[in-house]
């Protein structure tokens, strides 16, 4: 299995930015998904092996980015303009094969990080 840790979640204002960090056990695929209370898990992007190509829920495109370094086996999301619709915890998460918007394609989770945005 692979062993994922994320951090950096916190309280911010509404417009304010944070930075999610995901230390894996060795270099994948990664993914991150949100839950806020009462709803179900949410997609937010994915990144490839390689960096090289990614995905964004149309929620997040153009304010958030996911990133990776592989030198140290950490994949970001570096989360810009956040809204209190951002609030919920959020989880990495590493895909079996290949990574897409679909919980069931991820066979390991992080324990997530809270963040909360306020208005």
């Amino acid at each position: 299995h692979v062993q994922l840790v994320e951090s950096g979640g916190g309280l911010v204002q509404a417009g304010g930015s944070l930075r999610l960090a995901c230390a894996a056990s060795g270099r994948y695929a990664m993914g991150w998904f949100r839950q806020a209370p009462g709803k179900e898990r949410e997609f937010v992007a994915v990144i490839s092996w390689s960096g090289g190509s990614t995905l964004y829920a149309d929620s997040v495109k153009d304010r958030f980015t996911i990133s990776r370094d592989n030198a140290k086996n950490t994949v970001y999301l570096q989360m810009n303009s956040l809204k209190p619709e951002d609030t919920a915890v959020y989880y990495c998460a590493s895909p079996g094969v290949i990574g897409g918007p679909s919980p069931t394609q991820y066979d390991d989770w992080g324990q997530g990080t809270q963040v909360t945005v306020s208005s």
